[in-house]
């Protein structure tokens, strides 16, 4: 009991530093500005049921990450980046826990969940997600709680009821933070891979509590949807006619698009693959039932997501939670066998793995003082942490190395993710820099002096609407232009829309008052984009 609590500790600890440090050093990005813009005008608009973005409606997005996200706005303050992604935050961490407790009740062996929880919350894609204010950690992180608990039914564990009430309950958690998603991507893969690893015995005793799973999971995933539609229909078969339409033609990428899913795992990339190599490791590994059950999982995603034509290399990250377990079969093996191996092909695979890592550590000092040049200064203090912690870590990956102590050097590895993000992450500010960068709130004092509206042409930018603080109404609906009634009003548009916004208003007295880029970079880079450069016009009737 005392090392179960040693490691619940150690968890937290590492969590804390992975998803709660420096949350608010980055800034917005936009698929964020949409989920904000949205909590916002909870707030300000009670639309908590009805929900809005830039004051039109926004069905796309279950509400419950939305909900949570305004709930932490109240709490301390709307500004706070820090309160804007501390839910996502929460749903990493609930992540690496129920992926602790998950492997514990699958194998009954603490290290190897310490392990698998340890993979998973430094993992690139669920470090990410865990850091961002997007939804996409929110539906998998319930989902991975329902998983549990039907696990728990399955198992034939004690209180089947309550645990096929609490599954139920976090399956319409999943549901109601973006839709079917986990349902397809991790759910069905699950059940899929339990029902060919562990045949689904005894089930005749079980369909009493499995049809109160059912019942709570499909009234608490769609009374939500069933409410909007039925009290805004017409706007509910818009969203629904043009979400369908971006699933089949949006993004499309080729089937074979996740091949190399093994990446999104950052640093585990190399033992994420050879967990995969079932031939070489399945009898090597502490429980190979279990372990052919978290392959299946992990492949069956993957598939399961190549089949839908749209892709984009963040839809992986609930593959990283069975792989993240599966992951942990191989380092395992390796903490009771490293010393003893002699196979040079085995042992090279470990050394070049840990021994990159190693070299990173030890070169950054170097390497960052040479890319950040005179601007160090900035953050010299940053700086200098980063490089005594990575230095240190990577000579003492290297000599663990050398003795083969693989579990210290595994250990070490996290501590180098948790100093990167801890005290690297910082440095990022010195990436980004854009001497140009105009905010849009700028334009409020031009609206004030001259007691006018501001309008976009086109189309708005999420980014841009949040920063401004309140809808800019958009005078383009899909089809015509309207026309405001004003004798003088203001227009926002980007270099894209300038011919066509003034064709639009030839007969008017056009006259550009300011500019505004809020890019974080320079038009030197490639990342500069047009979509958050605006030009503003006085537009007056002659």
């Amino acid at each position: 009991m005392k090392s179960q609590n040693n490691y619940i500790f150690l968890l937290f600890l590492t969590c804390i530093g992975i998803f709660f440090v420096h949350l608010d050093v980055l800034p917005v990005n936009i698929m964020e500005a949409r989920n904000f813009i949205t909590a916002r005008e909870m707030i300000v608009d009670g639309n908590w049921i009805f929900t809005s973005i830039n004051g039109l409606p926004r069905y796309e997005k279950p509400p419950l990450p939305t909900w949570m996200t305004a709930i932490s706005m109240l709490s301390f303050g709307v500004k706070s980046l820090f309160a804007l992604r501390l839910p996502a935050a929460l749903m990493g961490t609930l992540v690496v826990f129920m992926t602790y407790f998950f492997c514990m009740k699958l194998t009954s062996q603490k290290v190897f969940a310490f392990i698998a929880a340890l993979v998973s919350a430094t993992s690139f894609y669920i470090i990410m997600s865990g850091r961002d204010g997007q939804w996409d950690i929110f539906t998998h992180a319930f989902m991975l709680v329902s998983i549990y608990f039907l696990f728990l039914v399955f198992t034939n564990q004690s209180n089947a009821y309550r645990n096929a009430l609490l599954a139920g309950i976090f399956f319409g958690c999943s549901f109601l933070s973006k839709g079917p998603v986990s349902l397809y991507v991790l759910f069905l893969p699950f059940l899929l891979a339990y029902g060919f690893t562990f045949r689904f015995q005894k089930m005749q005793t079980l369909w009493r509590p499995l049809t109160v799973f059912t019942l709570v999971a499909i009234i608490s995933s769609i009374w939500w949807n069933v409410y909007v539609y039925l009290f805004d229909y017409h706007a509910v078969s818009e969203i629904t006619t043009k979400e369908t339409g971006r699933w089949l033609n949006y993004n499309t990428r080729p089937i074979y698009y996740y091949w190399s899913f093994v990446v999104q795992s950052g640093l585990w990339t190399i033992p994420a693959f050879v967990a995969l190599l079932y031939p070489y490791l399945k009898n090597k590994v502490l429980n190979k039932k279990a372990y052919t059950f978290t392959l299946l999982w992990t492949v069956i995603s993957v598939l399961l997501l190549s089949i839908i034509p749209e892709k984009k290399a963040r839809y992986l990250m609930p593959v990283l939670i069975p792989m993240a377990m599966n992951t942990a079969f191989y380092v395992e093996y390796l903490f009771r066998s490293f010393k003893t191996m002699t196979f040079k092909k085995e042992t090279f695979i470990v050394y070049f793995q840990f021994g990159l890592i190693a070299l990173i550590g030890c070169a950054f000092p170097i390497a960052a003082y040479f890319y950040f040049g005179e601007t160090i200064h900035h953050f010299l203090i940053w700086y200098l942490l980063t490089s005594i912690f990575l230095l240190a870590i990577g000579i003492s990956i290297a000599l663990f190395l050398r003795k083969k102590e693989i579990a210290t050097v595994f250990y070490l590895t996290i501590a180098f993710i948790f100093s990167v993000l801890s005290f690297g992450l910082p440095l990022a500010k010195g990436v980004t820099h854009n001497p140009d960068y105009k905010s849009i709130v700028n334009a409020k004092p031009y609206l004030e002096k001259n007691n006018a509206k501001l309008y976009e042409f086109e189309a708005f930018t999420p980014e841009l609407i949040w920063e401004y603080g309140e809808p800019i109404e958009v005078l383009f609906d899909g089809e015509n232009y309207k026309i405001p009634k004003e004798n003088g009003f203001y227009i926002l548009t980007n270099s894209t829309e300038e011919n066509k916004f003034k064709k639009v208003f030839a007969d008017f007295h056009i006259q550009k008052i300011d500019s505004f880029d809020m890019n974080p970079v320079g038009l030197e880079s490639r990342s500069h984009k047009d979509r958050l450069h605006r030009n503003m016009y006085w537009v007056e009737r002659l």
